[in-house]
């Protein structure tokens, strides 16, 4: 028997025992089923008052919003997650079983807290709001209960590691007024009160850009996932993933990474991604000859690649959108070409894989492409209304809502995923339910924001980090190549601890102002930023994504990061050539056709000598020298440079004729053999 479990706004599919071990790992509670309607009831309000908040926003504007959102979901997420464990002598009011995991008394507690705290400010909003300067006792005590609200709340979502970091920021605003002047770090100081003011009152704090993007834009995306995956979406595309490729030896794996790429559209998560799709496909790679290891790879890759990839990309890139105050529209469009190449390194590694492995086609009893097309291709359309919308300078938060709009509509040609009343309100409690981890984390990533803008740690850092490289050389190139060396570094241990969306913002405002310093441009830091910021799920030695895929496929975990590794390898040194070099910017859609075209076409060249170092095959298996040649080569080619090129051109050229003499030696040696 399997059940579905919702992943973030997809569906996977688990036996009994396994869903069994899937809940034990996850903070989320599994409450008991009156509980949870009544949960999903509010969620589902939730949901209703975020869309009409697009066509009718309230008056008082976008703070006031912010904080009625915050006050909506803060209480829940301290219901749905787990806290601490308490005796139950202490909580005697806690039903735990194996049918539920319900809160207790203490969470019901901390819930109504947190809302009593978060609707505080709307006693006289105004007022509140006039106070910045010289809080009140009461305007401190309440942020104060806040804080701890939101660092708890953190705390069950995504760990201990924000929180930490939070306190971290929190203590150099206060003490950094201690320092010696002297010091890069050093400030005026600010006492506790002037602290929570500017958490709590101002706009770069909780109410900042970060929960600003989660509530007016992540949460709309998270809902329209759910109608997505609620009215057959999700399942479409997975089944036509299977229908299109059925008779090559690479078709299991061009599979996995066409379904990764639909299926992240609606479940806008990679690793959630990578297990709704593992679940479905290991057993065909696995009739289809993949070990383990590699199968656990190619899926973390192909979940990964989903909130890399247009249409939907990731959260962090609606907060770049604001960062730049650009549209989403235009972040899309830096996204392109590293889209293709991303997944160009994938389908080499695949074609690679096939042979090394000798992998067979794995057939499947889905039906043919040409009628899953013919009959369910309007899933399609609301994604195609998106870009369309957004083309047209309609806001994205609008055109998002049309398309949910659109989906609900469209959901009634297929009788089984009807969007009747039971189906919509699931799909509306899910949309935000599966915000709130987000929320949580985004209201917390303030602390960092606002400290950050108060005491001025942004620039300083960026100073400290720049003489940092200047301290071993005065040449400007190898300055900028160290830097960017370091930030790269910094981006993904910051992001092995902490969500995608937290690492970005904490090293878009430590890191970006390093880069920006020395002629990197705005738009080629923040995406730098987020490639690395993403890719930290799929990097040893957490990387959570291959985590997941491994407990899939049973195969070894740190073997299975590696080879997740290999096939996200491209994604990795693509975005050193958009802030190394000036034509690196053509690669973000930035400049002439002409420098797209070319740069695209090198560096798909680029990406091709990749595949060869990582997976050992042009026409057979190669030796060291090839590899050792495609090295240089590949990093020669990013390098975007005429003479680089050429030089990058000239050395994958040898590798190749030498693999080729000596495939035409082998074939030489097998025919003498064979004749004698």
């Amino acid at each position: 028997m399997t059940v579905g479990v919702g992943t973030g706004g997809g569906t996977a599919a688990f036996s009994e025992s396994e869903l069994a071990e899937y809940e034990q790992e996850k903070p989320a509670r599994r409450l008991h089923p009156a509980l949870d309607q009544v949960i999903s009831a509010w969620c589902a309000v939730v949901s209703i008052g975020v869309l009409l908040q697009v066509f009718f926003p309230l008056s008082a504007g976008t703070q006031f919003y912010l904080v009625i959102f915050l006050a909506a979901v803060l209480p829940i997420t301290l219901l749905c997650y787990r806290g601490w464990h308490v005796p139950p002598f202490l909580n005697p009011f806690k039903a735990r079983s194996r049918e539920s995991d319900n809160p207790g008394i203490v969470d019901w507690a901390l819930a109504a807290v947190a809302l009593a705290v978060c609707l505080y400010p709307l006693l006289d909003f105004d007022g509140y709001l006039e106070r910045r300067q010289t809080p009140t006792t009461l305007d401190v005590l309440a942020g104060a209960v806040l804080l701890v609200l939101l660092l708890e709340a953190c705390r069950r979502t995504t760990g201990w590691v924000l929180p930490a970091f939070s306190l971290l920021f929190i203590a150099y605003a206060y003490y950094g007024g201690y320092l010696p002047y002297t010091w890069s770090l050093a400030h005026q100081g600010f006492n506790f009160d002037a602290i929570i003011a500017q958490f709590t009152m101002g706009t770069a704090g909780f109410y900042g850009t970060p929960l600003g993007v989660a509530a007016s834009y992540i949460v709309l995306f998270t809902i329209y996932g759910a109608v997505l995956d609620y009215s057959g979406a999700g399942k479409f595309f997975i089944d036509l993933s299977f229908a299109a490729f059925k008779r090559s030896r690479t078709a299991p794996g061009r599979t996995v990474t066409l379904a990764g790429f639909l299926l992240g559209s609606v479940s806008g998560s990679g690793t959630a991604t990578a297990v709704s799709l593992g679940t479905v496909s290991w057993p065909i790679l696995r009739r289809a000859g993949y070990p383990p290891e590699p199968a656990g790879g190619m899926l973390a890759a192909a979940g990964i690649g989903a909130i890399l990839s247009p249409p939907t990309l990731g959260a962090a890139a609606f907060i770049i959108a604001e960062f730049l105050q650009v549209s989403y529209l235009t972040v899309l469009g830096y996204a392109t070409i590293p889209t293709i190449l991303y997944y160009l390194g994938i389908l080499l590694a695949i074609e690679i894989d096939a042979r090394k492995h000798g992998t067979t086609n794995a057939e499947t009893s889905t039906r043919s492409a040409r009628h899953l097309l013919l009959r369910f291709s309007y899933h399609f359309l609301s994604l195609f209304v998106i870009i369309g919308f957004m083309a047209v300078d309609v806001p994205p938060f609008k055109a998002v809502v049309y398309a949910v709009i659109i989906q609900f509509g469209l959901s009634f040609l297929d009788r089984e995923h009807r969007l009747t009343a039971g189906p919509l309100f699931k799909a509306l409690a899910q949309g935000t339910r599966s915000v709130l981890p987000v929320a949580a984390t985004c209201a917390t990533a303030g602390v960092i924001v606002a400290v950050t803008t108060q005491t001025g740690l942004g620039l300083n850092l960026a100073e400290i980090i720049v003489d940092a490289a200047k301290g071993l050389t005065e040449n400007p190139t190898v300055v900028l190549i160290l830097t960017v060396v370091l930030s790269a570094f910094a981006v993904l241990i910051l992001g092995l601890a902490v969500p995608v969306t937290a690492s970005f913002i904490i090293a878009a405002v430590i890191i970006a102002p390093a880069l920006v310093q020395l002629g990197v441009t705005q738009p080629e830091a923040y995406m730098f930023i987020f490639y690395y910021a993403v890719l930290s799920e799929v990097s040893p030695p957490t990387a959570l994504a291959a985590v997941a895929t491994s407990a899939i496929t049973g195969g070894k975990t740190m073997a299975t990061m590696w080879q997740a590794w290999k096939y996200t390898l491209p994604a990795f040194l693509v975005p050193f050539a958009f802030v190394l070099t000036d034509n690196g910017a053509h690669l973000l859609g930035q400049g002439s056709w002409i420098g797209m075209a070319w740069t695209l076409g090198v560096s798909m060249l680029a990406v091709a000598a990749l595949a060869v170092v990582t997976g050992g095959w042009i026409a057979i298996a190669t030796g060291w020298v090839e590899r050792l040649l495609c090295v240089p080569s590949a990093l020669l080619l990013l390098y975007l440079a005429p003479v680089t090129i050429a030089v990058g051109i000239g050395l994958l050229f040898v590798a190749v004729v030498i693999n080729l003499l000596r495939r035409q030696r082998l074939i030489g040696a097998t025919e003498g053999s064979a004749t004698s």
